[in-house]
């Protein structure tokens, strides 16, 4: 049997780096392009490193040649200018998918994010957690840009029958601290990641779905049924860096901390930020 080849674009990203040793397995090769240097291959490290850009057409066809799957982790990862925005997430995801569609590639996992609906209030969760599918209610432009990413997954699977599963992203990072305490809502833990596009590589015909991409947390106030119907199984919970994040103190209340997108809700629009 040939081995499996996926496609990681954005692999030399925070996430690419995280599920890059995480998602190497016997028998699947990984296909990993972005714009900057990726770390030398290990020996024996079954890799095909690719230089290009999302929003490249050629580039795209050529990292798309013979590709059974694709994770698409391209693209800006935080706000940005309008512009820009457009350019590289949107207009990226859409060459992406072209790309893909024009080689053949079955199945296409997109990387969304919290922030597609980050004016939704935590209040709105309910039992089991706030629904992987609620609409859209961007906080930023980058948040819109994850709407449109959303969308144009949507329609390609309608018009093309490709699987397409979009993931709406808590944070992914080796531990909650990068965002303070709101981490241990939002955190997905790199191997609840590398487990979680697992299932969304091996589920057969997922057709096109919308998932929440967070581990099982503690204080978490979204749904993980959707995921779990793919085969996803979370065995992290942001709760054990609880008293390092709070120390001993409650949640902080704060003007956004009711809000699914946090302080993304009053950061300034258009302009970079380091949240």
């Amino acid at each position: 049997m040939a081995d499996q080849r996926v496609l990681i674009t954005g692999a030399a990203g925070v996430i690419g780096t995280l599920m890059r040793p995480r998602l190497r397995r016997e028998g699947r090769i990984l296909r990993l392009l972005d714009l900057r240097p990726l770390a030398p291959a290990e020996p024996g490290e079954p890799v095909e490193p690719r230089t290009g850009s999302v929003t490249d057409p050629a580039a795209m066809a050529d990292a798309c040649a013979g590709v059974d799957a694709l994770i698409h982790l391209g693209g800006l990862s935080r706000e940005n200018t309008w512009a820009d925005t457009v350019e590289v997430n949107i207009h990226g995801t859409h060459t992406v998918l072209e790309a893909a569609r024009a080689a053949g590639v079955p199945r296409v996992i997109l990387a969304s994010s919290n922030h597609s609906v980050g004016f939704r209030t935590i209040d709105e969760a309910g039992s089991p957690g706030l629904p992987a599918d609620s609409s859209p209610r961007p906080d930023t432009y980058y948040g819109v840009s994850k709407a449109a990413i959303e969308a144009l997954g949507s329609l390609y699977h309608s018009r093309f029958g490709m699987d397409v599963i979009a993931i709406r992203i808590g944070s992914c990072f080796e531990t909650p601290h990068p965002l303070g305490p709101r981490g241990l809502i939002t955190w997905l833990s790199p191997d609840d990641g590398a487990r979680l596009f697992e299932a969304c590589l091996s589920a057969p015909s997922p057709g096109y779905r919308l998932i929440w991409g967070v581990s099982k947390n503690t204080r978490g106030v979204f749904s993980l049924r959707e995921a779990e119907s793919l085969g996803y199984r979370s065995l992290d919970d942001a709760e054990k860096y609880a008293g390092e994040l709070l120390g001993g103190n409650p949640m902080p209340e704060t003007p956004t901390s009711n809000y699914v997108g946090g302080p993304f809700c009053t950061a300034p629009l258009g302009e970079p930020n380091p949240l």
